[in-house]
């Protein structure tokens, strides 16, 4: 059982973040924090912190997206992780966080549980909130209700309990995503044909600067939203071609919302457009050569991704 943290200069967060899962009433046999080309103090508070994470150090920055990727690669490659928990450096565990996670898996298939997610006043975090499956049936939802979970068919970042069978099957993250939908993307393909839940006994706090959901104004970063989910919509088989409807409306109003209550819409458009130039004109990139040139990282990677291929 590892947890994978992925950091990029939050060292203060980082610390709490770590405080918090050396203080989980499940104790985890490896915690693994992936430093994204760092600029401030992340690399000590992981040297010194007095749970002696692992540290993965990457040269440049790749995103939340590659840095997922390179973490997971090294818990399933280099610990042998039956079980990856998945997160981010501002995402603050309960002490019970896990074991309710683990509880629920015991009673279940899932091969991804994720966390509800508050923010620092208790309120869940709609940033975060899953939706429940799409045309779950009664039987489904009775057994995950059992399981004390939700059936949900994506997952977030912010806490994510993976079954490093499920990573073996279907590879990592796509890393070129860099940031934004990746755990989308990541959960949708791990959960087209399993099982997911949503266990709301098992709490993180999400430390974000301001409390609102995924389409609060991005700025320049829109860019990534939308090549992102284009991608996504286009080029992966992590969803159905109903889904695909289903899921490129519900983008449609977001981004139509997002605009309405931007301060800055020249910001939006520009961003907007280059992000559907790109997402149209060009796929991801390989995970593996994405993240190539990283001594050891890209090694773990590229065995990761041969071995989904192979299956």
């Amino acid at each position: 059982m590892v947890a994978v943290v992925v950091a990029y200069d939050r060292e203060v967060l980082l610390r709490a973040a770590l405080d918090a899962l050396a203080a989980q009433d499940r104790p985890l046999d490896a915690v693994v924090v992936v430093d994204n080309a760092s600029t401030d103090g992340t690399a000590s508070v992981v040297v010194e912190h007095p749970s002696r994470p692992d540290l993965v150090s990457l040269a440049r920055n790749t995103g939340g997206a590659g840095g997922f990727a390179a973490g997971i690669a090294h818990a399933v490659r280099r610990l042998d992780a039956d079980l990856v928990w998945a997160m981010d450096d501002d995402t603050i565990p309960t002490p019970t966080a896990l074991s309710e996670l683990l509880r629920a898996r015991a009673s279940s298939d899932a091969v991804v549980l994720g966390s509800r997610v508050e923010w620092h006043d208790g309120r869940e975090h709609p940033m975060n909130t899953p939706r429940r499956r799409p045309g779950a049936d009664d039987a489904a939802v009775a057994a995950a209700a059992a399981a004390g979970g939700t059936p949900v068919r994506s997952s977030s970042f912010v806490s994510m309990l993976i079954d490093a069978a499920a990573v073996r099957e279907h590879g990592l993250p796509v890393a070129d995503y860099f940031i934004w939908n990746d755990d989308f993307e990541y959960s949708c393909r791990l959960l087209r044909r399993a099982t997911g839940l949503h266990v709301a006994a098992s709490v993180v706090e999400h430390r974000t600067a301001k409390f609102g959901a995924t389409d609060v104004d991005p700025g320049p970063r829109f860019y990534y939203e939308v090549r992102n989910k284009i991608w996504m919509l286009t080029r992966t088989r992590s969803v159905s071609p109903s889904e695909r409807v289903l899921y490129t409306g519900s983008s449609l109003v977001r981004w139509a919302r997002t605009f309405a209550r931007s301060q800055g819409r020249g910001v939006l458009v520009r961003a907007g457009a280059r992000g559907l130039r790109d997402g149209l004109l060009r796929g991801p990139r390989p995970t593996a050569q994405v993240l190539a040139g990283l001594g050891p990282v890209s090694d773990d990677v590229a065995a990761v991704e041969r071995e989904a291929r192979r299956g």
